[in-house]
């Protein structure tokens, strides 16, 4: 099987922005963008064969059983489909941890990048 946890790159720090600078709009757009970002990366995983187990705030993660699903061109539509102001960082994995891990791994160098776990 192949696990994928997605998470928006620095979505916590504009939020954290929206408070400090008391701008409600600014939040409120945010909230929207996100959601509208994180709902359509959940119908391509789901369009891709993916099982969503999860699609909350701003990360989606889920399965397939096909382990020959295109990684790369599945990151690559999720990029051209998102185009919200925020970007995504992905994690490949056999297991869900194995993905979360990945996903750390694709934060720590430098967001806006998917890590393959299962390539290793």
């Amino acid at each position: 099987m192949v696990y994928v946890t997605i998470d928006g790159d620095d979505v916590g720090q504009k939020i954290t922005s929206s408070y400090l600078s008391n701008d409600v709009m600014k939040l409120i757009s945010i909230n929207e963008y996100v959601n509208s970002a994180t709902s359509k990366i959940s119908e391509i995983l789901a369009y891709n064969g993916f099982v969503i187990i999860f699609c909350a705030a701003d990360g989606v993660a889920g399965y397939s059983f096909d382990d020959a699903v295109n990684i790369e061109l599945l990151y690559s539509e999720i990029q051209e489909n998102t185009d919200f102001g925020i970007t995504f960082s992905m994690g490949v994995g056999n297991s869900l941890k194995d993905s979360f891990i990945a996903l750390i791994s694709a934060k720590s160098n430098g967001k806006n990048q998917f890590c393959n776990l299962m390539d290793m």
